[in-house]
C-alpha cells in the first residue's frame, strides 16, 4: 500500500514542472513530463492489480482485506487523474493566459500541500498496524487527517478564485481554450478531492 502510494506522489510531482514547462512553451519537456506521469500512473496500476491478486482472502490484521484494496484504489485514483492532465496537455496546444499565472501557481502549491499531507498519513500505516490503531498513533494521524480536511478546504477556496478569476477573462480567450481550462482546474480540485478521500479511510481504519 506504502510502495503504491509512493508511487502516486511520484506520478504526482511531475505536476509542477509540467505546468512550468506549459508556461515557458516547451514541447519538449512538455512531452518528457507528460510521458513520464503516464508511465509512472502505469506502475501505480501494475502494483495495484499486483497487490490485489496476491494479497489472501483472510488477514491477520485489524483491517479487513477490502479497506485496504478500497484505500489502494483511492490513492490510485490521484494517478488517474494526473494521467487525464497530462494528456490533456500533450493532446492540446494550450497558453496559459497570463491574468491565471499567480491564480494557477496557488492552487499547484496547494496541490502538492495536500498530496505530501496524504501521503505522510499512508506512511503511517506500519506503525498503526503494529499498535492495532490505538494510542499515541491514532491521536497523531487524527491530528494528521484533520489537517488535510483543512487544506482540503482552503484549496476549495483557492479553486473559487480561479474558475471566477477565469470567468472574469473569458472574452479574451478563445471559447475551446476556455473549456479545457474549466476541465485542467477541475482535475487539479479532483486531486486534492482524492487525497482527502485518502484520509478518510484512515480515518475509518482507527474508529472502527
Amino acid at each position: 500500500v506504502q510502495e503504491h502510494m509512493r508511487t502516486v506522489f511520484s506520478c504526482i510531482c511531475f505536476i509542477p514542472p509540467l505546468m512550468d514547462a506549459l508556461y515557458r512553451q516547451d514541447r519538449d519537456q512538455m512531452d518528457e513530463f507528460g510521458h513520464k506521469i503516464i508511465e509512472l500512473e502505469t506502475e501505480a496500476d501494475t502494483i495495484k492489480q499486483t497487490f490485489r491478486l496476491n494479497m489472501p482472502y483472510t488477514l491477520l490484521l485489524p483491517v479487513d482485506r477490502e479497506d485496504l484494496l478500497s484505500l489502494m484504489s483511492d490513492q490510485d485514483r490521484m494517478a488517474d487523474i494526473t494521467e487525464d492532465i497530462a494528456k490533456t496537455l500533450l493532446f492540446r496546444n494550450m497558453e496559459v493566459p497570463d491574468s491565471l499565472k499567480d491564480i494557477l501557481d496557488e492552487l499547484l502549491e496547494g496541490t502538492m500541500e495536500i498530496s505530501v499531507a496524504a501521503k505522510d498519513i499512508v506512511e503511517q500505516l506500519d506503525e498503526l498496524l503494529q499498535v492495532g490503531f490505538r494510542g499515541r498513533e491514532q491521536k497523531k494521524v487524527s491530528e494528521m487527517i484533520a489537517g488535510v480536511r483543512r487544506s482540503e478546504h482552503n484549496i476549495d477556496d483557492i479553486l473559487f478564485r480561479t474558475k471566477k478569476t477565469l470567468f472574469e477573462n473569458e472574452k479574451g480567450l478563445d471559447p475551446v481554450s476556455v473549456m479545457f481550462w474549466y476541465q485542467l482546474i477541475d482535475l487539479l480540485g479532483s486531486i486534492s478531492d482524492q487525497a482527502e478521500n485518502v484520509a478518510d479511510r484512515l480515518l475509518l481504519f482507527i474508529s472502527k
